[in-house]
């Protein structure tokens, strides 16, 4: 064997290093999984609205700006308005919202909020015929003619999408997107 004069500090290394792997160890074991890299339940249904608006095939006529407009209490806050400028395409996002009552017709896009869901057949109704994405939160919004139904289950974000009702606001929905869905009504 071999004496060098660095001995004494590589041992002293080795030590530290050890020491330091110990205290990563003890303190990753203390920390609950995945509490750190939780996302706020908005954060991540905002970024589903996104990518709802990112797969949806829009008509050329629907102009420059996709006007994602939150019908009732917004419960997104400024989550959603991460999404202002964002580009989809050529197109644009804005973000506008909307109390009950209030005209939608220059939304593309309305995330209809779970306290104004009793109002989803008089929506509806004054969006027949107009080019208009509808998203929600509420257990049975989908059923109820929305097109695409977000939910959470085992800690994670789920939708369910309404085939029909796309299709009936003159939307295609992507493949892709239909098939991350839990749930498709033809």
């Amino acid at each position: 064997m071999t004496h060098t004069p660095f001995g004494p500090a590589v041992k002293y290394l080795r030590g530290a290093l050890v020491r330091g792997i110990l205290a990563v160890a003890v303190l990753l074991a203390q920390t609950p999984p995945a509490v750190a890299d939780a996302l706020p339940e908005y954060r991540l249904k905002a970024m589903f609205v996104y990518n709802f608006v990112l797969f949806t095939e829009w008509p050329n006529d629907v102009g420059s700006t996709l006007a994602l407009c939150i019908y009732g209490p917004d419960p997104f806050g400024a989550e959603i308005d991460a999404l202002r400028g964002k580009q989809v395409g050529s197109r644009s996002i804005s973000v506008q919202r909307k109390a009950v009552g209030e005209p939608l017709k220059a939304c593309q896009i309305l995330f209809i909020a779970a306290p104004a869901i009793e109002a989803v057949p008089q929506v509806l109704e004054r969006l027949r015929g107009s080019q208009v994405l509808t998203i929600a939160d509420t257990p049975g919004a989908a059923r109820q003619g929305v097109a695409l139904n977000l939910s959470v289950a085992a800690d994670r974000v789920t939708f369910e999408a309404n085939l029909q009702a796309a299709r009936g606001a003159g939307l295609n929905l992507s493949s892709k997107l239909l098939r991350l869905a839990t749930q498709v009504i033809q």
